[in-house]
């Protein structure tokens, strides 16, 4: 489930630019990859060494370097120190609690954006951190673990096919971030997918662990919204400040990916509606269930409530009572109560009380 609020307190008091990992904990080794390409060359490999990647580019061959994991902080130390990436730059890469943002250093620009996994087995949403610094010929991404959110822009990329080979860093760059956010539509297709199935339970057979679901999905809705709500101004900056760095080829395609991120926000606000009401549903379903409870008990206390009186009076200790000599007394007794019963029953049906 998705934290509400998060701790930082290592952070207090410290020079801005210092690096502290603040997030899950991991005693994986950070995974590196590049890809070098252009229009007619390709080549990916693995890199055993980060001092690897430190090699100058061939002019006109663009770099997408890879690295999952950002847990060593000597390793983003080096790369920063080879890159000349600012101090606050790095800090930010390491720090996961970042909100989505656009910082521009006028020779590289950074990125800093949320991608979603769902759950299918434990219906559970997961998110990491995602940041992105391009420059001319140059990409370097940093992930918190490994996904395959960034398969199909390898693919891509490794068969020539769209428009990833022809084009710069920038539009890799947008290349990234778009599969960032069509994953975004991913998630929510199943989290619909879940909010159906429990309103048909909400119908159906609510129960205790339903409105539990339904808070949990309410405040995953909550985390979801406050980290993409803040893509959409990161978005709105690159296509509104504009870059050198960022071609206006790549504009249109950033606008698209505007029109998406919107998109997605409106779905998630739909979906809290949605939430919302089904809270309501379901107070109002206990509510009706607790007053036909109520109802059928005051209904079979009224019923009763004669053939008590009657009981109660031939209960009474008294020596001269006309019909305690009575050989019929006792079946009469039963058939009036009976009679009496079956009457109330017959008008409250007829009130249409029952």
């Amino acid at each position: 489930m998705a934290k509400l609020t998060h701790k930082s307190s290592r952070m207090v008091g410290l020079d801005p630019g210092t690096l502290i990992h603040i997030g899950e904990a991991s005693a994986q080794e950070p995974v590196i990859t590049m890809i070098s390409f252009s229009e007619t060359y390709y080549h990916a490999k693995p890199i055993s060494k980060v001092e690897e990647c430190f090699t100058s580019g061939k002019v006109g061959i663009v770099r997408w370097i890879n690295l999952d994991g950002i847990h060593k902080l000597d390793l983003i130390e080096k790369v920063g120190s080879y890159f000349h990436l600012h101090p606050l730059t790095l800090e930010d890469v390491v720090n996961t609690e970042q909100r989505p943002k656009l910082d521009d250093y006028e020779d590289y620009i950074f990125v800093v954006l949320k991608m979603f996994h769902y759950d299918d087995l434990t219906y559970q949403l997961r998110s990491e951190q995602v940041s992105i610094i391009f420059r001319p010929d140059l990409v370097i991404s940093f992930q918190e673990r490994m996904s395959d959110v960034f398969n199909s822009v390898r693919e891509r990329l490794r068969n020539g096919k769209g428009k990833l080979r022809k084009q710069g860093s920038d539009y890799l760059a947008y290349g990234l971030i778009d599969a960032v956010v069509d994953n975004y539509f991913v998630v929510l297709e199943k989290l619909g997918e879940r909010i159906e199935v429990l309103q048909e339970e909400l119908v159906a057979n609510p129960n205790k662990r339903t409105l539990q679901e339904i808070h949990r999905l309410k405040r995953e809705m909550i985390h979801l919204r406050r980290s993409i709500w803040p893509l959409r101004e990161v978005l709105n900056l690159m296509l509104r400040e504009g870059s050198p760095l960022i071609q206006e080829y790549t504009v249109i395609y950033l606008r698209d990916a505007y029109d998406h991120t919107v998109q997605v926000i409106d779905t998630i606000e739909s979906f809290r509606e949605m939430l919302s009401g089904m809270v309501d549903v379901y107070l109002s379903s206990m509510s009706n269930r607790m007053n036909e409870i109520v109802k059928v008990l005051t209904i079979i206390s009224t019923i009763f409530m004669p053939l008590t009186f009657i009981s109660s009076i031939y209960g009474m200790n008294f020596e001269v009572m006309p019909e305690l000599k009575w050989t019929w007394g006792y079946p009469l007794s039963l058939a009036l109560m009976g009679g009496i019963a079956i009457s109330m029953v017959a008008w409250l049906n007829r009130k249409k009380w029952l």
